[in-house]
C-alpha cells in the first residue's frame, strides 16, 4: 500500500480549495464529499498529506470491511442453521455463504448496486414487518414465563454489568456509522453533487427504522428480547418466518462491503494501467483473486468471532471509533483552524466537534476494552469453540 495513485493526486491536492468553498455550518460529513475517493484519501488528506497517515487509513478500511464480511458470513450461516433445523455442520453453511458473496461481488463496477439496494431493502422491511405483527399476536415471547411478566424498562436491570451496557452502546454505534462507505460510492456517482441529498435521506430513513421497529419490538418482548431480536418469538415458525427474508440483505450488504474492498486492493495492485478498466484476462484475472482473497479472511473471522453481538461491539470500538468520530472531529479542526471560536454559530459547532472526539476516544479506550473482555467470557462460558458444526439457529 503506497501513497495515493498519481491519477488522484491533483484532486487531493485541490482538496483544501473545495472544501473551504463548501463550508457550512453543517455536519462535517456533507462538507468534503468532492475531495476524496477512498478511506485512505480522507486520511492522506485530513492528517496533513502524510502517507503514513494514508497507508493507516487504507489498513482500516481493509480490517474494518473484511471484518464487516465475516459477520454477515457469520449471520447468513445463522439463518440457513435456522431455516433448515441444523441439517449441515454450521461451518459448512458458512462456506455456502461465501461461495454465494463471492458470485454476487463479481461485479467490477457499483452500477448493479441500487436495484440490490431496493430488493435487499424490500426483504429487510418484510423480515422487520412480520417479526413486528408476530411479536404482537403471540401469546408470549420465548423462555416465558421464566423471568416472570414481560416489562418494559428505561435502564439496564439490577446485575448488568458495565461491559454488558458499553457492548450495547458499541452494537448500536455500529447502526449508525456507514461513513466507511461514502467515498467510494460518491466517486461512481453519476452527479455526486446530490450526494448532500442523499445522506439527509439516508439519516431520516435510518431514524425512523433504527428506533421505531425496537421501540414496538421491546413494548412485546422486555426482558425476553433477543440478540437478533428475531430470536425472542416463541413459536419456530414464526422465527423462521421473519428471520428468513434477512439472508437477502446479509448477502447484498456484505457483497457491497466486499466489492468496496477489493476496489480499493485492485487499484492499487493495477493503478493505471489498462487492465484495470478494461476486460482483459489480466485485469479480470486479478479481480477474481482479490475478491476470493477477501471472503476466504472473512470467513475465517467468521469461524473466530464467537457471537453477532461479539461482532458488532469490536467494530464499533474499533473502526467506528475512527471512522464516525474520531477522523470527522479531526477534520473539522483542519478546516476551520484559526477561526473555531468566530462567531456564536461557529463556537458551537466547534464545542460539539470537542464532543465528538471525546465519544470517539471513549468507544476506541473503554469500548475496544470492553468488546474484547466480552470476547473473552463468551469463550469461557458455552460459546461453541471456533470452526465448530454446532448450531447457531435461532
Amino acid at each position: 500500500m503506497t501513497a495515493p495513485p498519481m491519477y488522484r493526486q491533483e484532486k487531493l491536492e485541490q482538496a483544501p480549495t473545495d472544501v473551504a468553498e463548501l463550508t457550512s455550518d453543517e455536519s462535517t460529513s456533507t462538507e468534503i464529499w468532492n475531495a476524496l475517493v477512498t478511506e485512505g484519501d480522507f486520511g492522506y488528506y485530513v492528517f496533513g498529506k502524510s502517507q503514513t497517515a494514508y497507508i493507516f487509513s487504507g489498513f482500516m478500511l481493509l480490517a474494518n470491511n473484511i471484518l464487516l464480511i465475516g459477520f454477515h458470513i457469520l449471520t447468513g450461516a445463522k439463518v440457513l442453521d435456522t431455516l433448515s433445523d441444523h441439517s449441515l455442520c454450521t461451518v459448512t453453511f458458512s462456506a455456502i455463504v461465501m461461495v454465494m458473496g463471492i458470485v454476487l461481488s463479481a461485479p467490477r463496477t457499483l452500477r448493479h448496486v441500487s436495484f440490490m439496494s431496493m430488493f435487499s431493502a424490500a426483504c429487510m422491511a418484510i423480515a422487520i414487518l412480520l417479526f413486528l405483527i408476530f411479536a404482537g399476536i403471540e401469546k408470549a415471547p420465548l423462555d416465558y414465563p421464566t423471568d416472570g411478566p414481560v416489562r418494559t424498562y428505561a435502564f439496564p436491570l439490577p446485575g448488568t454489568s458495565w461491559v454488558d451496557c458499553m457492548n450495547a452502546v458499541l452494537n448500536i454505534t455500529f447502526l449508525w456509522v456507514p461513513q466507511i462507505l461514502f467515498p467510494t460510492f460518491i466517486a461512481e456517482m453519476e452527479h455526486p453533487e446530490d450526494f448532500p441529498k442523499s445522506l439527509a435521506v439516508l439519516a431520516t430513513i435510518s431514524t425512523i427504522l433504527f428506533i421505531v421497529p425496537p421501540a414496538i419490538g421491546f413494548r412485546y418482548l422486555g426482558q425476553y428480547a433477543t440478540a437478533p431480536a428475531f430470536g425472542s418469538l416463541g413459536l419456530a415458525v414464526y422465527r423462521k418466518a421473519s428471520f428468513g427474508f434477512v439472508i437477502v440483505p446479509t448477502l447484498i450488504i456484505g457483497a457491497i462491503y466486499a466489492n468496496v474492498t477489493a476496489k480499493f486492493i485492485y487499484s492499487h495492485l493495477l493503478g493505471t494501467s489498462r487492465h484495470a478498466h478494461s476486460n482483459t484476462v489480466v485485469g479480470w484475472g486479478v479481480w477474481a483473486l482479490v475478491m476470493i482473497g477477501i471472503w476466504v479472511v472473512g470467513f475465517i473471522f467468521s469461524e473466530v468471532v464467537p457471537s453477532m453481538g461479539d461482532f458488532l461491539s469490536l467494530l464499533g470500538a474499533a473502526f467506528d471509533s475512527f471512522f464516525g468520530f474520531i477522523f470527522f472531529a479531526v477534520a473539522y479542526w483542519h478546516l476551520y483552524r484559526g477561526k473555531l471560536f468566530v462567531g456564536l454559530g461557529r463556537t458551537a459547532m466547534t464545542l460539539l466537534h470537542v464532543f465528538v472526539m471525546a465519544c470517539g476516544l471513549f468507544l476506541l479506550g473503554p469500548g475496544l476494552y470492553a468488546a474484547v473482555e466480552a470476547i473473552i467470557t463468551d469463550y469461557s462460558g458455552s460459546v461453541s469453540p471456533a470452526f465448530s458444526c454446532a448450531s447457531l439457529g435461532i
